[in-house]
């Protein structure tokens, strides 16, 4: 859906709502626009660069297979 065609839409939806409904849809809104782009620590973006550095130099990977298995025996070990 192309940006000029969202905005009609909710240009059309504005004129519907009460005055409440409005404030909630400008609260979103607000939160939206003020919101960074990656609300990520730094040490997590190193981690993230350290982890893309290790796949980039031929680090091992697992498939998704793989990780869904390890993430489930992680969970069902929690569980127990």
């Amino acid at each position: 859906m192309q940006p000029a065609s969202i905005d009609k839409q909710i240009n059309n939806y504005l004129p519907q709502l009460t005055a409440n409904q409005k404030k909630a849809v400008l609260t979103v809104v607000k939160t939206f626009a003020e919101q960074e782009e990656n609300d990520y620590s730094e040490e997590f973006k190193k981690e993230l660069d350290s982890r893309y550095d290790e796949y980039i130099n031929g680090g091992k990977l697992v498939s998704e297979k793989q990780a869904n298995q390890r993430i489930k025996k992680i969970i069902n070990g929690k569980a127990k």
